[in-house]
């Protein structure tokens, strides 16, 4: 199982606290939701509440890397090469 705070850890204290609205920081957050409840759903196959839950966050993700992709396409290639998405 995925740690919860795993991925948010690269990211040093105070940079942490001053970009917590930042694309980036959302991105990394939503990651670790998607990566937590996808291995949720393999053990519990039929929470359909959590498949919906996971939809949700699965397309605030998308939208997030569509704006920054968009906006500044260094950021975006830094972030995809972190994450490895």
């Amino acid at each position: 199982m995925v740690k919860k705070n795993s991925f948010i850890s690269l990211i040093p204290q105070e940079e942490k606290e001053k970009n917590r609205g930042s694309v980036e920081f959302q991105v990394l957050s939503f990651t670790n939701k998607i990566r937590r409840l996808t291995s949720h759903l393999k053990l519990h196959k039929k929470d359909f509440l959590s498949k919906r839950g996971l939809q949700k966050i699965l397309g605030k993700h998308r939208r997030m890397l569509a704006y920054l992709s968009k906006k500044n396409e260094v950021r975006y290639k830094k972030l995809i090469d972190e994450l490895d998405i």
